[in-house]
């Protein structure tokens, strides 16, 4: 095989693989991700196409892989590998319960994809990377995971809260967004108390019940909210 072909292949496969793992791909995506043109990517959809990979093509939208079709998964590099390895070091001091326990889970199966080699390798470098800081510490949250299927599904939750000045109140709240910083994960949501956005600390989180009701999305971004919402402090 010509030196000039290997790249085209190296794509080819790195296409496959982000067709699996986005619902749909966009061209423009694809061009800027592997630094060739739109016209290059069409080629290699065509390409693909025609070595029986069933690519859905939404005019004006993008491309998805047909609906039940799978591909057995794609080897990862060593580099992969290790990147791997280390994202599961850093996920174990995490002290959100089920967060930590629903990634180490999803790790693990990735990792049963390797080569004998690879995980013998993968093994190694598990021995050898620490992290400092208090590995002892106990879980303070346990409701990451529940937060984040409420943001995809829409779903009204009620929560039992205790600010940082040790005040409990009751809220009702329409999740929108999550983001972390200085180690702690925050919750944005609608508060229907406030009626207004406002900003929770995940591990302030006594209890979360899930109601049986959704919202309707609103018109906001995570750009919008940062401009609009972080100038003011909002807290809750």
């Amino acid at each position: 095989m010509e030196d000039k072909e290997k790249p085209r292949l190296s794509r080819l496969t790195a296409i496959i693989t982000q067709l699996q793992s986005k619902r749909i791909v966009t061209a423009s995506f694809l061009a800027e991700r592997h630094k060739v043109s739109v016209r290059t990517i069409y080629r290699d959809i065509r390409t693909l196409e025609k070595s029986g990979i069933p690519i859905v093509t939404e005019e004006g939208i993008g491309y998805s892989l047909m609906e039940g079709y799978h591909l057995p998964p794609v080897l990862f590099t060593e580099d992969e590998a290790n990147a791997l390895i280390t994202v599961e070091k850093l996920v174990i001091r995490n002290r959100d319960k089920s967060f930590s326990e629903n990634v180490s889970s999803a790790i693990e199966k990735i990792k049963a994809t390797l080569r004998s080699s690879q995980q013998g390798n993968a093994e190694l470098l598990a021995d050898r990377i620490y992290f400092g800081g208090n590995q002892n510490e106990e879980s303070t949250s346990n409701n990451l995971m529940q937060i984040q299927s409420a943001i995809i599904h829409f779903q009204v939750l009620q929560m039992e809260y205790h600010s940082s000045q040790k005040k409990r109140s009751t809220r009702v709240i329409e999740p929108f967004a999550i983001y972390s910083i200085n180690g702690n994960f925050l919750l944005i949501a609608f508060c229907r108390l406030r009626e207004d956005f406002r900003v929770f600390r995940i591990d302030y989180i006594k209890s979360l019940v899930p109601q049986n009701e959704t919202f309707t999305p609103h018109n906001m971004t995570m750009q919008k909210y940062f401009e609009e919402y972080v100038q003011k402090q909002n807290h809750p």
